[in-house]
């Protein structure tokens, strides 16, 4: 048997191995990963997450798959809930943590008891992507942060029908191979929200389904609200499916942007994987 986390960012949810030890063997197989992300006949979870021994610039190592197999270059998520893993290991963060990943070594650290990490540059910034808009779709938009996300700027998020508009946009042509994560944002009303405030509805490729939050997603919005100038405070704050929010901190030089996400992490619950 092979002891697992089971983790929640903003309510995506992950299974983590900690494999600094031990090679993770043919966990790391699609077949195997679809198999514990199964909803219903597996563990459950919108990804899988091996958390490795650090390497020269990094104090710990993450391999980031969706819950399809394939493997993700970042997971916004997932990196936060790295650090809140490594305190329960016993991981010392107090000085920040460096964490390796398939799109960079990230720096991470607590702040103010949540997690927090920094993602470098946000690229290929589209603020007008090739994109038809549908009815109640304003501007649509395109950036690289990890992973490719297009972000579309509507009226209410809750009309929009996330499953058949994100499948139609996953593999649009504007977004290239492997395709891209697409959000649908609109500013935050009634009760419990400040004004600035956004909602936000994700459809994320290699789950293919609405998740609960995606943090590089929330991350480009963020960014492109800030080109659109259609936000105009940093940080950026996102409530989303889960009715969690996700603070973005968005910074601009020139023609770079640079961003850093914060948001809640916490340990579900520990299990072992039964080889079968």
């Amino acid at each position: 048997m092979r002891a697992f986390y089971k983790m929640s960012g903003s309510g995506n949810d992950f299974v983590f191995v900690d494999v600094r030890q031990d090679d993770p063997g043919d966990l790391a197989t699609p077949e195997r990963i679809r198999a514990v992300c199964a909803r219903g006949t597996g563990v459950g979870a919108d990804g899988m997450v091996f958390l490795g021994a650090g390497s020269p610039g990094a104090d710990v190592g993450i391999r980031y798959f969706n819950a399809d197999g394939s493997v993700g270059e970042l997971c916004g998520n997932a990196t936060l809930c790295t650090v809140r893993l490594a305190t329960v290991l016993g991981v010392d963060v107090r000085s920040g943590l460096r964490i390796a990943t398939d799109a960079g070594v990230m720096t991470a650290r607590l702040s103010s008891g949540l997690p927090e990490f920094d993602l470098g540059a946000v690229g290929s910034v589209q603020t007008e992507a090739a994109i038809d808009r549908v009815a109640g779709e304003h501007r649509i938009g395109y950036a690289v942060a990890g992973v490719p996300h297009v972000v579309v700027l509507v009226d209410d998020v809750e009309t929009v029908d996330v499953a058949a508009r994100g499948r139609s946009l996953r593999h649009h042509a504007t977004t290239g191979a492997p395709g891209a994560n697409i959000n649908f944002v609109a500013p935050a009303g009634g009760s419990g929200h400040a004004l600035g405030d956004w909602v936000i509805r994700t459809y994320e490729r290699g789950v293919e389904s609405e998740t609960l939050a995606c943090g590089t997603g929330s991350v480009v919005t963020s960014t492109m609200l800030r080109a659109w100038g259609v936000a105009t405070t940093s940080p950026v704050r996102l409530w989303t499916r889960s009715g969690l929010p996700l603070d973005v901190t968005v910074q601009r030089s020139g023609d770079e942007w640079t961003a850093a996400l914060r948001g809640q992490a916490r340990l579900v619950f520990r299990g072992e994987l039964i080889d079968a």
